[in-house]
């Protein structure tokens, strides 16, 4: 199971103020709780932020590092407590995120309305590798422009921001806040220590804010003027004796003075160890890949020279598509039949073993795909007579989310549909690989993962492996569920599967469903164990590597909405004897139920027994256009041109073939 550390940080808006009557404003922190996936697996406390006084917008400047495995569904709950003094805090409201929601999400930012008033933001990101060490910083001011009034002095704090990619560079953010100096215009504040990686992603170079506020009991601070600078130039002021001029628009406002700034504990990478790799994968080091006219794509891992990480990608701009296709072969027995394998419980809660895999696989899918469209196929059946090996199920080429895809699956049993034979993969692995390509040609960052439900072995083994050897290069991953009793012995050929030219590029993962019939966790770690490894191979041999999402901008961020339905998760916390929070006692309810197929599952309506009313439409597969390229001077096997497409006239990214010398021809299918 592939598993990396993410960082959590938060930030809310509009809280609602519990301080009281004439106790003026509240001061919120945040309690960050890993809950379990079991009765059996005890909510763990990752930690709380620090206080923010006075404020129902705080922007918490304390991070969270955990663990993430992708086929696994992980839960925190985020409380939000007033601080009035240790065991009188008063709650301010909560939320729960999954992990998954988030990363999947533009910007790897959702926020969540809380019932008690205000709007909760979460945002992962992955830290940094190695640590850059911390920044031991003293600053002090000189002749702070007053703005506190005719008689009274400014209470001076500064805050050091950063910005996070994205449009325009992004909006400035806290990472550290100093404590206020009470009436004092030349303020000498309290030494500082900042993490680098926090401040600056370990770019020295990189453009952070210095902003200086007047301290207000109500949390409405006044801004007393900032200034931009780099950690790169703060160490040389040191050096060079110089000051920074602080402004307010275009109005000096005062002088700050770097009186002390060093780093230390940077860790280095062991060079030998990288060496080593190297020789033995060469995927370690990022393959040079030059492409003409490619704009701002990023190519060839400019800058750290480290291999991306599945994290990296789905961060870092990378689209993630699904596609189903469910097999409707006679082997299934007849799905009026209690017992037989499509047959839908009237109760709407048994579940059988196609909609328990697409509830379990598609449910942590969908979560990193934007739009939640989805393509839906079926095969094996008959429409008038004929034998349709790729079909569509459902009335429209894409549904919505996990339960239009249920619902599709369901509504197929009232077409006039007769489930026949033989099983043929062939054409719905050819269908999903085109639209993968296609999906690619317009985003690069694009990949595409086929979910194959299947109760039996395919007929033809030969075609099978042909037709994986032809889609080998495409941005696609299968994961084929075999649903039953049946002996799936012959489908072992499916793992580890050696494509052409000797490369080994193994894009389909086999599982069969009877071993994880009861525990959906299970079936989700056995069937995408190795999606993350086959997305990063695909693209970071080929150059791509991840990218800021420029379009982002909060604007975009996805807020959901309370439900009313829904209580929060009750947890009874306190403090040890040093100050940090424990859980008490019996945390019955720090739990979500992640092994249960229908826990979470909102109710869907019940498909009665099959009638004859809708006629399934039949999807052929969509033959690509051929045509011819010429390789141009200067540009060899590996390389990646942009051509425009013949009769779209649509710019395409495609890459040289292996043997094609420069002036030589190569055909491309698109």
């Amino acid at each position: 199971m592939t598993t990396e550390k993410l960082q959590l940080t938060l930030h809310a808006s509009g809280l609602k103020n519990v301080a009281g009557a004439f106790k003026g404003t509240s001061d919120p922190f945040a309690i960050v709780t890993l809950l379990g996936s079991a009765p059996s697996e005890k909510p763990r406390v990752l930690g709380k932020t620090e206080v923010i006084k006075n404020s129902l917008s705080p922007k918490w400047t304390t991070s969270f590092v955990f663990d993430y495995d992708f086929g696994k569904e992980t839960h925190i709950n985020v409380s939000i407590v007033d601080e009035v003094r240790k065991k009188t805090d008063k709650p301010m409201g909560s939320a729960v995120f999954e992990i998954g929601d988030i990363l999947g999400s533009r910007g790897s930012i959702k926020a969540q309305k809380l019932k008690k008033g205000g709007t909760l933001y979460a945002r992962l990101q992955k830290p940094p590798a190695l640590s850059a060490g911390n920044l031991a910083l003293s600053l002090r001011g000189i002749k702070l422009k007053n703005v506190e009034g005719l008689f009274k002095k400014s209470d001076p704090f500064y805050e050091l921001r950063r910005t996070y990619d994205g449009p325009s560079g992004g909006s400035w953010t806290a990472v550290y806040r100093s404590k206020q100096v009470k009436d004092n215009l030349d303020p000498k504040w309290e030494p500082a220590t900042v993490d680098v990686n926090a401040l600056c992603d370990g770019d020295l170079a990189r453009r952070v804010q210095v902003a200086v506020f007047d301290w207000e009991k109500d949390g409405k601070h006044e801004s007393m003027g900032s200034f931009e600078t780099s950690v790169e130039e703060l160490l040389k002021a040191v050096e060079l004796k110089s000051t920074f001029t602080l402004k307010k628009g275009s109005k000096s406002v005062g002088s700050i003075v770097v009186d002390q700034c060093k780093i230390t504990g940077v860790e280095s990478p062991a060079p030998s160890t990288a060496v080593q790799s190297a020789a033995v994968d060469p995927s370690i080091v990022p393959v040079p890949v030059p492409v003409a006219q490619l704009g701002n794509m990023s190519l060839s891992g400019a800058g750290s020279g480290q291999k991306p990480s599945f994290v990296d990608y789905v961060t870092g701009n990378c689209d993630l598509g699904l596609c189903v296709a469910i097999d409707f072969t006679g082997s299934n027995g007849d799905p009026r039949k209690p017992g037989t394998l499509h047959h839908i419980s009237h109760d709407g809660r048994s579940l059988n073993g196609y909609e328990k895999a697409i509830i379990g696989v598609g449910g942590i899918l969908s979560k990193y795909d934007t739009d939640q469209k989805f393509p839906v196929w079926g095969f094996g059946a008959k429409y008038d007579g004929v034998v349709r090996h790729c079909f569509q199920v459902g009335k429209t080429k894409e549904v919505h989310g996990v339960n239009g895809i249920l619902e599709a699956y369901r509504g197929v049993f009232k077409t006039h549909l007769t489930m026949s034979g033989p099983t043929v993969f062939t054409e719905v692995i050819e269908l999903a690989a085109a639209q993968a390509i296609s999906r690619q040609q317009l985003k690069p960052l694009s990949y595409t993962i086929l979910l194959l439900l299947t109760d039996g072995a395919v007929s033809d083994v030969e075609a099978t492996k042909r037709a994986l050897q032809s889609i080998a290069d495409a941005p696609l991953s299968i994961v084929i569920v075999g649903i039953g009793n049946a002996d799936f012995s012959a489908m072992q050929f499916l793992d580890d599967f050696e494509t052409r030219n000797g490369f080994n590029r193994d894009i389909v993962q086999f599982v069969e469903f009877r071993h994880h019939e009861f525990d959906k966790m299970s079936l989700t770690r056995a069937t995408l164990d190795e999606i993350p490894n086959q997305l990063v191979q695909f693209f970071h041999t080929r150059g791509i590597m991840p990218q800021p999402d420029t379009n982002f901008s909060t604007s975009k961020i996805i807020v959901g909405d309370v439900n009313p339905n829904e209580e929060e998760v009750d947890l009874s916390m306190d403090y040890d004897s040093d100050g940090e929070v424990v859980l008490n006692g019996d945390q019955s309810a720090g739990y979500i139920d992640t092994h249960s197929y229908s826990a979470g599952l909102q109710q869907m309506p019940v498909i009665p027994p099959p009638t004859c009313s809708v006629t399934a439409s039949a999807v052929p597969v969509q033959q690509p256009f051929t045509f011819q390229v010429q390789c141009p001077p200067g540009v060899t096997a590996g390389m990646q041109l942009q051509v425009q497409h013949p009769q779209t006239g649509q710019m395409l990214l495609v890459a040289v073939p292996q043997g094609v010398a420069p002036g030589g021809v190569f055909t491309v299918s698109a």
